[in-house]
């Protein structure tokens, strides 16, 4: 049973019974539902809004993740000035070095083949910045395997250099005679008159005039294939192999310098002119060979010559005069 309430009637100066007003336990259940809803309204926002209320370490992972993204920004642009450049070398080694030696040019599809139909980033997906590191990941596959085939090439490039420089240097370049040593140049290559028949005869070769004992000259690296007397007409003679299919003959020597199996350099002293074998005078008959052909050597004197130097001798070479042997 409730108890009885009372309060003080100042006006009666006597106590009045509290009457309990209707709907009062209505008004305050009301209350009551309505209060609950309000927290339950305001703890839902709370709940919702969690994601933006973020605890200091959450703070610190996201600065730490989007200074990573930031990296991965600037590489992805590195990345892209690396290609820029090494497209430049690509260009030039295509256009330039390949072709001054004689290459073939690697094709760009080559160069970047090997990148397209299956998925190799697969394992990549899903992630909140999978697009940024698939991304990053296939420029930096690109960009290695571009500089993996051009260091190859490069590689290829140097040997074929090294070739080139052996190339030019066995090559026959240089007179066997030397200029100040020259009495007269005197036969060329071509029809001239032959000095014991009289009969006009091809001259495989250039006489060189010089008094008996004149030094003469290898005209490029090669090693020595024969030193004897043994070939019709040449008396002492001397073949140089130089690789490459050429080689150079000197005949009439009057003695040699070097011995078969001898390697020598272009400028060394193989022999000395003399006049043995079918030769009217002391001079060197000079031959260069090419895959086994003889060809005219008047073509492969610009190592030691001037362009006035070598007009002149041109000239002297195409008169079709008497020849030595």
């Amino acid at each position: 049973m409730s108890k009885v309430k009372y309060y003080y009637d100042s006006e009666t100066l006597s106590y009045k019974k509290i009457e309990k007003k209707k709907g009062r336990k209505i008004k305050i259940f009301a209350l009551s539902i309505l209060g609950m809803f309000l927290s339950g309204f305001i703890l839902l926002i709370i709940y919702l809004n969690l994601p933006s209320v973020q605890t200091p370490k959450e703070l610190s992972l996201q600065r730490e993740l989007q200074n990573m993204q930031l990296q991965f920004e600037l590489l992805n642009r590195r990345m892209e000035q690396a290609q820029a450049v090494l497209s430049e070398v690509e260009e030039r080694d295509n256009n330039l070095y390949r072709i001054y030696f004689e290459a073939n040019p690697i094709p760009e599809e080559q160069r970047k083949a090997g990148f397209g139909g299956i998925n190799r980033y697969k394992d990549l997906e899903g992630f909140d910045n999978s697009k940024l590191i698939i991304n990053s990941t296939r420029n930096l596959d690109i960009l290695t395997k571009q500089i993996v085939i051009q260091s190859k090439s490069l590689d290829e490039i140097a040997k074929l250099a090294e070739e080139k420089e052996k190339l030019l240097e066995a090559i026959p370049a240089i007179q066997p005679v030397k200029n100040k040593d020259l009495t007269r140049m005197a036969s060329g290559y071509g029809y001239r008159t032959d000095p014991f028949t009289k009969a006009r005869k091809f001259h495989y070769g250039m006489d060189f005039t010089a008094p008996r004992g004149t030094p003469i000259y290898a005209t490029g690296n090669g090693k020595i294939v024969r030193a004897d007397n043994r070939a019709s007409g040449y008396g002492n003679h001397v073949v140089i192999d130089h690789g490459y299919g050429y080689e150079s003959l000197y005949a009439h020597l009057y003695k040699y310098n070097v011995k078969v199996g001898q390697k020598v350099q272009r400028g060394d002293i193989i022999g000395f002119v003399g006049s043995t074998g079918r030769s009217q005078a002391p001079h060197c008959h000079y031959e260069v060979f090419k895959d086994g052909e003889r060809i005219n050597p008047i073509n492969f004197y610009y190592g030691s010559l001037t362009a006035e130097e070598f007009a002149d001798i041109l000239r002297k070479s195409q008169e079709e005069n008497q020849s030595l042997d």
